[in-house]
């Protein structure tokens, strides 16, 4: 009976409605193949076969033999043995405290596949490499999941790919929902153990998979565009549970006017000259607010850069939750294209959400980012950067023309769709306020060159929701 059930269930995970993700979902690779560490290089080879470790891998798979005597335990190598995306996101589900799936969080979904996909690629060199002989092989014993072998049959055994893949999900989930870290690592790990309980894997192939795991997502974090996929991931999750953070409270806040006296304020939101064509909700007075220590940080720029014969010109500040909701629902009302001419000649604003020029979520409202730019003093005048504050296109990104890491300007204007440019002055003007920036502890925003964020902010977690008004 117990092997009729095991076989049951298998076909049901196996044969059910999974289907393959490269058919279903765009996948967006953070690193090519090429461009990841190569694992031949990083790992020692598998254990010989008349050495001390191959004697603890037969060890460990007589380990596995027994363990599949226990009708729960061989269940989950049944669960964990399906190869597709979808199978491991429903076996984390619990330990992670969310059901993950591509309709009901999208944002964590993407991370996870885009993650996974990449890191993927780099078990193909050494398993074609080393081609190790699997256990069910070498013992000519049938596996656990018998309806694997066929396809495992001849292909090679280190390191192991589904560990590699499991044991990745449980990093890149932990990172999203660090307070359940132990229990999403210790479900992983039972992950890699499967395989060999399953005799798919012996227990050196599935202790180097971890390793890999590790390599692959090391990886990842040096990708800009990981970093700001994780950070969409956490706040989605933030925001499904509960565990996102609003309030009201204004004490750790100070009216920019009397920190950063010579600031010059044009605040946009304020007006009726911004991309919506209104006063947008929130914005109750023509003021500026942030934290303590963003305004302290911003104090020490505008000294800096007062030296130089500028003062800072400050578009927006902290905007209150209600003002970012304004935003969503003008985006949603596809006919409102008052001010397209002026802020988004280029785009259809259908496709604002797509393109992340809206979002349902904004720095601003944590309090420590600041939109602005150079005012000359000498010129009396706003000094030329090159495109206007909040111009939805490629022309607004900071490596726009140029490397804003060296600070040459190259001229390549290929990523605008009308073969707009900006000259080497406009390209200077923009260093010279993201260098005074970047010196006094601000991040930028590979999107728009006037965006700057504390790195050190004192509530990354928190959402505020007090409208823009003078403090007293």
């Amino acid at each position: 009976m117990k092997r009729i059930y095991f076989l049951m269930l298998a076909a049901i995970l196996f044969c059910g409605s999974f289907q393959s993700i490269a058919q279903d979902n765009e996948i967006t690779l953070y690193f090519s193949e090429e461009e990841m560490p190569n694992l031949i290089k990083c790992l020692p080879g598998p254990p010989d076969t008349i050495g001390t470790d191959f004697g603890n891998d037969i060890m460990r798979y007589m380990w596995g033999k027994e363990q599949r005597n226990n009708a729960e335990r061989a269940a989950w190598v049944f669960r964990d043995a399906v190869w597709n995306y979808d199978s491991l996101f429903a076996v984390f589900s619990v330990p992670f405290g969310l059901e993950i799936t591509k309709e009901g969080t999208p944002e964590i979904y993407k991370f996870l596949i885009n993650s996974l996909s990449t890191v993927d690629q780099t078990r193909v060199k050494p398993k074609a490499y080393y081609h190790r002989k699997r256990p069910f092989e070498r013992f000519n014993e049938h596996m656990l999941t018998r309806y694997e072998e066929a396809e495992l049959s001849g292909e090679g055994s280190y390191p192991s790919g589904h560990s590699q893949r499991g044991y990745g999900a449980a990093l890149l989930l932990s990172e999203i929902n660090p307070d359940n870290a132990d229990t999403i690592m210790a479900r992983g790990y039972m992950y890699g153990e499967s395989r060999v309980i399953a005799g798919a894997h012996w227990q050196s192939d599935v202790d180097a998979s971890r390793l890999c795991a590790a390599i692959g997502v090391a990886r990842l974090h040096t990708s800009a565009a990981f970093l700001k996929q994780l950070d969409k991931a956490r706040s989605e999750y933030e925001r499904l549970t509960g565990k996102m953070s609003y309030t009201d409270d204004c004490s750790q806040f100070v009216n920019l006017a009397e920190a950063v006296p010579d600031a010059i304020l044009e605040i946009r939101y304020y007006s009726t000259y911004n991309f919506v064509g209104t006063r947008v909700d929130g914005y109750l007075e023509p003021v500026a607010l942030l934290t303590k220590q963003a305004a302290d940080s911003l104090r020490a720029v505008s000294d800096d850069l007062k030296a130089l014969g500028y003062r800072i010109k400050i578009y927006d500040t902290y905007r209150p939750q209600m003002g970012v909701d304004h935003f969503v629902r003008w985006a949603a009302d596809i006919p409102d294209t008052t001010m397209r001419a002026y802020f988004y000649p280029d785009l259809d604003k259908s496709v604002l959400f797509d393109q992340e020029y809206i979002m349902e979520k904004s720095g601003h409202t944590r309090g420590s980012t600041v939109d602005l730019t150079l005012f000359d003093m000498a010129a009396e005048k706003e000094v030329d950067m090159g495109g206007t504050f909040d111009w939805f296109g490629p022309e607004s990104h900071p490596d726009f023309c140029g490397n804003p890491e060296t600070g040459e300007y190259t001229g390549d204007n290929s990523a605008s769709p009308t073969g707009r440019s900006i000259t080497k002055e406009q390209f200077n003007n923009r260093m010279i306020l993201r260098n005074a920036m970047l010196r006094h502890g601000f991040k930028t925003l590979d999107s728009e060159w006037w965006h700057f964020t504390l790195k050190n902010e004192p509530f990354p977690d928190t959402y505020f929701t007090f409208p823009v008004k003078t403090l007293h």
